[in-house]
This record gives C-alpha cells, sequence and structure tokens, in this order.
C-alpha cells in the first residue's frame, strides 16, 4: 500500500512538472506585435528601444505589425479578435485605451474589458509647436486665432488622439477659433507642420524635436507638470495661462483577453528588468518618453483612471469626431 501511494505521489508531482512547464514553455516562435498606426511613429521608436532586449531574454523575435486606418481601430481590433495564446500583442497610446470609446458611438469593442494590459511602458508630455513665423506663445496664438476665424487650424495624427484633443480643447479655449486637420499619423502631421499647411500641432519630442532643433518649428508650451529638460526654456501650458490643458501621451503594451495570464507574467518579469535598465532609460528619454514599467494591475487601474478623465473631458468641452 506504502508503494502504490508513493508511485501515485511521484505520478502526481511528474505531471505537476509536466504541467508547469508547458505553461513557461512560451515563446516557441515569433511574436507580432500590432502598432495600429503608420510605420515610423512614436510607437515605432519606442519599441525599436525595448525589442531588442525582449528577443535577448526570450530568445524569440518580436515583429511589428503596422495595421492603419480608423483611427487605429482596425489595428486594435484586430489583437481584440486574436487567438489569446500570447503571440499577438499590441502596442498603442493613450487614444485606443481611455480614448476612442468616449468619441466613436459605434466602436465595436471596450478596450478595457477586452484586453489584458501588460505593463504602462512609456509616458511622454506633448509639446505645442508652430511656425517660426508664428506667434511666440499660447496666448499670442489663441488672440490671432480669436480675430480671423477659421483663418487658423492644427493638426493631429488622427482624430480622439492626445495630440487632437489637446488641440480641440485649445481651439475651445480659443473661442472655437481653429480648424482641425487628421492626418494618419505621427510622420505626416510633422510633414505638414513643416510644410506650412498647418500653424498648430501637440506632439512628443520624438515627433517634433529634430524640427525644433533644426529651426525649422518653434516651441510655445509642453502640457507636462513640469518643464521638458530638452527645453528647459519652454514653459509649460499651466504655466502659459492654460492649466487645464494637461494632458500625456503613454503606450501601454497588452494582448487579448483570456490569455494565460502567466504568459503576461512572464512578459512582465522581463520588461520589469528592461524598463528599469539604465541605458533602456536614457534611450527613451533621447526620444522624449519618461520609462514607466507599472505591473499588469497597475497599468489596469491606471487605463480606467485615464478613460474617466477623457470622458469627462470630451463631455465637458463638446469634442466630437469630425
Amino acid at each position: 500500500m506504502f508503494k502504490t501511494f508513493r508511485t501515485l505521489f511521484l505520478l502526481a508531482c511528474l505531471n505537476v512538472s509536466m504541467l508547469y512547464a508547458q505553461e513557461i514553455e512560451w515563446p516557441t516562435k515569433p511574436i507580432r506585435i500590432v502598432y495600429p498606426y503608420a510605420a515610423g511613429g512614436v510607437g515605432d521608436a519606442i519599441f525599436r528601444v525595448i525589442g531588442p532586449a525582449l528577443e535577448a531574454k526570450l530568445g524569440q523575435r518580436f515583429i511589428v505589425d503596422n495595421k492603419t486606418g480608423a483611427d487605429g481601430k482596425i489595428g486594435t481590433l484586430e489583437v481584440v479578435n486574436a487567438k489569446p495564446d500570447g503571440y499577438t500583442l499590441l502596442m498603442a497610446p493613450t487614444a485606443n485605451y481611455s480614448v476612442n470609446q468616449h468619441l466613436f458611438a459605434n466602436l465595436g469593442y471596450d478596450p478595457i474589458a477586452l484586453l489584458e494590459p501588460i505593463s504602462l511602458i512609456a509616458e511622454a508630455p506633448l509639446i505645442a509647436v508652430t511656425s517660426m513665423s508664428g506667434p511666440n506663445s499660447l496666448k499670442d496664438f489663441a488672440q490671432q486665432a480669436s480675430s480671423n476665424p477659421k483663418k487658423f487650424n492644427y493638426g493631429s495624427p488622427g482624430t480622439g488622439s492626445p495630440p487632437q484633443l489637446a488641440g480641440a480643447l485649445f481651439s475651445q479655449l480659443a473661442g472655437n477659433s481653429i480648424e482641425h486637420i487628421a492626418y494618419r499619423g505621427t510622420p505626416p502631421m510633422v510633414m505638414a507642420m513643416v510644410g506650412g499647411d498647418i500653424q498648430l500641432a501637440f506632439g512628443s519630442w520624438s515627433a517634433v524635436g529634430t524640427q525644433i532643433k533644426a529651426g525649422k518649428i518653434k516651441a510655445l508650451a509642453t502640457t507636462g507638470s513640469q518643464r521638458f529638460e530638452e527645453i528647459l526654456n519652454v514653459p509649460t501650458t499651466k504655466e502659459a495661462g492654460y492649466p487645464d490643458l494637461t494632458i500625456t501621451n503613454w503606450w501601454i503594451l497588452s494582448a487579448p483577453k483570456n490569455i494565460d495570464l502567466k504568459i503576461i507574467q512572464k512578459l512582465y518579469a522581463e520588461l520589469r528588468v528592461i524598463l528599469n535598465d539604465t541605458q533602456i532609460k536614457s534611450k527613451l528619454l533621447d526620444i522624449g518618453h519618461a520609462s514607466i514599467g507599472l505591473d499588469p494591475k497597475e497599468s489596469a487601474a491606471f487605463i480606467r483612471s485615464e478613460s474617466a478623465k477623457y470622458k469627462n473631458l470630451i463631455l465637458k468641452n463638446s469634442i466630437k469626431v469630425e
């Protein structure tokens, strides 16, 4: 009887060990990272920083797949509807997690309910920029726009993005006198600013920093709570007289709902180490982002908090999809 019990015990241990081995076997093939905007944008730049480190730690390639269109809806839906096996993930910004559900009446999905956050990767303030011949402050811009209704416009990388919300809010503060022009991603928006097709834009440092340094556009204010260290001479929006215009753009890596949480935990464990690395932090700062690295539960709570904030902002200011 003792031998029978001992045999059963050993078999049980073996089964548990085999099950554990199966659970931590991921990944066994390349992982696709769906980025719902045009190639060359901020999300691409961030993942170029962390991607090689993830590949080195997990032994598989991370392939970025640009799925543009419908203000990020197409790419996000692809991940929402993907098999929850850890081989299709979403790398997306604020709009796709906390904004679009409040702008689109028929979005077709609830990102909070249908996506499993892995980590808040990075966050950045936006920078209000204009042409070199444009106004020298946000107050001056607002005054000129108010005096010349519908002759000033602002660009954004898409309706519902933080740059668009910032522009829409500023336009309302300036008497609803600034028209919105949406582009398919950040690069074409910046090209339009440099080319003089738009008079105002809100973009991250990675998007507009090179053109600011080159003297092709100028910064009027930053939307963070503190001045941005690359341009300490530029005031915050609060200092510039617009305390409500405090909006940041952040990036979260997520997976389809119902994924094995052990995959989430394994991936986050590696991300936590990577995002705490001094060199990684420095590289992210070079593109205007602070390394964050919230855990899955913290990231989920952050998304909910931001969603409530943007819902109130959209309703209060009657911001609508054009």
